[in-house]
């Protein structure tokens, strides 16, 4: 839940930032826990000098994956996106810095008690709810208040930009009429079998273009990898984990699983004495026993009114929600059991769970069975990355440490610094790869630490610099893209030439196709670049068909403009298209700061 806030948070059109909710020191006091946002860990990038550390970054995939809003077979594709959105982020966090932007104190205390996810039922902040929801999002509180404190920042610079773009009356009148209009015309799509004679490319053409083109034949520094991956998922496979572990597994779940409770709750005090009270429960547990429905004995039993006639349902709760001695009653039941009689503050209750939330076993198993695989295999897993650590140093090859470890010898192809896929794409690998030790002096990588499951080691093979392609290499490439070039050309120039001679009024036989009242927004057939170019033209006076043409990728196509209605007004589109007019200006204020700032800025990533 928090998580999708904070997202939120990010996009540029965010209306309300609820996301990074944290409480706040003067309410709670010191957090005694370790910040997350601390520098500590290696660089994975940085910006301006402020480092994003490899911590922070696999902190910020883990709560994604939390989140339920990627999938964990998608971790690694997550990180090189994530890591962007940091850096993004640490731009404008800069920015809004330099530029004096200030939250008090007191503006974040109202932000935070005031949210409706962290108040009880009579609309109060509740301490204990807050705890337990910040923790299953993955933060303390301490560290979420920092970050709450930047996203504002950044909030207020993203709205001040877009506050400063605004659009004249006059401007809507005109927009919202160009948005009713509707068009008719006819178009002609020409092709390359339209030309006269077919393209030719010289060698004296494809020497130019090479030239006027060579960055485009570049080949950036590459080397040659031989890498050795320790996986301890891939260890885990090769464990048989039986049924009854999975079971046990999957029953420890539940133990701390939210569940939906029922209670029946006897008060003692005025009306009656704790003996009296507990007497009465006593004979409910009886009840019980012979069979007479829980909630039956709570609508006649239980002093808890609010509940009763419910049959004592209290909804689902997690751990924080009630007292302790309540919790552990009610967190020790499997599904339908009734606790034995329990005191709180309140009363004396028995407990009933109704309901818990949990995956059945048969949807589960799959994840259990990698879950308990991977726990037995944690202390060999250490201590074979403890060995790769030991022998990768010390070692003069990389063959002798996988096969001492028993590990697949991998190797790549040619890869450069921004061109690898997979796992050498994953932050640290190629900044590994490109170090003085390992280029240059030809050692064994350190060990890389790719995430908590995952180690790797690397050496290069074979190294070479940057270079411009030669011709003779890159020479279909070129002929393509000539050819390309020249056919464009070629078609614009037909184009050109009949769009003269129907301006000058000529009948030519061309198998028209008709395009009727076509509107903006309405689904077409016709290719947008031919819509928008047939929007772009005048408006046809005394009949007169009005010519012109568009590029729709190695297609030219040539469009007569017959007609122009005003269209039927909607005011609900014309609205929503005047909204979105004002975000695009806002968008593109922010966009341009957001270009700026990068060409600017000093970022430097694996």
């Amino acid at each position: 839940m928090l998580q999708s806030i904070r997202d939120r948070s990010r996009s540029w059109g965010a209306k309300i930032l609820v996301g990074a909710v944290v409480v706040t020191m003067a309410l709670f006091g010191v957090e005694s826990l370790v910040g997350l946002l601390g520098s500590d860990g290696e660089e994975v990038a940085s910006v301006n000098g402020e480092p994003i550390t490899r911590q922070q970054l696999e902190l910020e995939v883990q709560r994604a994956i939390r989140s339920g809003q990627v999938p964990p077979e998608q971790e690694r594709q997550l990180r090189a996106e994530m890591l962007d959105t940091l850096i993004t982020e640490r731009l404008l966090t800069q920015y809004a810095e330099q530029g004096g932007l200030h939250l008090s104190e007191g503006q974040l205390d109202q932000l935070i008690v005031g949210l409706p996810e962290f108040q009880d039922a009579e609309g109060r902040f509740d301490r204990e709810l807050f705890r337990n929801r910040l923790a299953s999002a993955g933060f303390t509180p301490l560290a979420f208040r920092e970050q709450l404190r930047r996203d504002m920042k950044r909030r207020q610079l993203q709205q001040g930009l877009a506050a400063s773009e605004f659009t004249l009356e006059d401007e809507r009148e005109r927009l919202a009429a160009l948005q009713r209009q509707a068009r008719t015309f006819r178009y002609h799509a020409l092709t390359p079998a339209d030309l006269e004679r077919e393209i030719e490319v010289s060698d004296a053409e494809l020497r130019d273009y090479y030239e006027a083109h060579a960055e485009d034949y570049q080949r950036p520094e590459q080397v040659r990898l031989a890498y050795v991956v320790l996986d301890r998922q891939a260890m885990a496979e090769a464990v048989d984990v039986e049924e009854a572990a999975l079971r046990e597994a999957w029953r420890a779940e539940a133990a701390d699983a939210d569940r939906r409770v029922s209670h029946i709750m006897v008060t003692y005090g005025d009306r009656r004495t704790r003996e009296e009270a507990r007497a009465r429960l006593e004979s409910v547990k009886d009840r019980l026993a012979d069979g007479e429905a829980f909630a039956d004995l709570a609508a006649e039993v239980s002093d808890d009114t609010s509940t009763s006639d419910a049959g004592g349902d209290l909804g689902v709760i997690g751990r924080g929600f009630f007292g302790e001695a309540f919790e552990e009653a009610a967190f020790a039941l499997r599904e339908g059991q009734v606790s034995d009689i329990v005191e709180t503050d309140n009363g004396l209750h028995l407990i009933r769970v109704t309901e818990i939330d949990r995956p059945p076993f048969e949807e589960a198993r799959e994840r259990l069975t990698r879950q308990v695989a991977g726990e037995r295999v944690r202390d060999a897993f250490n201590d074979k990355a403890q060995r790769l650590i030991d022998e990768s140093f010390a070692a003069e090859d990389l063959a002798s440490v996988a096969e001492d470890l028993a590990l697949t010898l991998q190797e790549s192809d040619w890869v450069s610094r921004d061109g690898a896929e997979g796992v050498l794409a994953e932050p640290g690998v190629m900044r590994q790869a490109f170090s003085p030790d390992v280029l240059e002096e030809g050692f064994n990588s350190e060990v890389i630490e790719l995430d908590e499951d995952r180690r790797m080691v690397l050496r290069v093979r074979e190294h070479r610099e940057a270079t411009t392609l030669p011709l003779e290499e890159v020479r279909d490439r070129v002929v393509a893209a000539v050819e390309a070039r020249k056919t464009r050309e070629a078609l614009q120039a037909r184009a050109d030439e009949l769009l003269a001679a129907l301006r000058d009024g000529e009948s030519l036989a061309l198998p028209w196709r008709r395009a009727e009242g076509v509107s903006r927004q309405a689904e077409s057939e016709v290719a947008a670049p031919v819509i928008d170019a047939a929007f772009r033209l005048p408006r046809p006076e005394d009949q007169a068909t009005v010519y012109g043409r568009a590029d729709d990728g190695q297609r030219v196509v040539l469009i007569g403009l017959e007609e122009v209605t005003p269209g039927e007004p909607n005011a609900q589109i014309e609205g929503f298209v005047a909204r979105m007019a004002e975000q695009l200006r806002a968008q593109a204020a922010i966009a341009g700061l957001m270009r700026h700032l990068r060409e600017q800025a000093e970022i430097e990533r694996p």
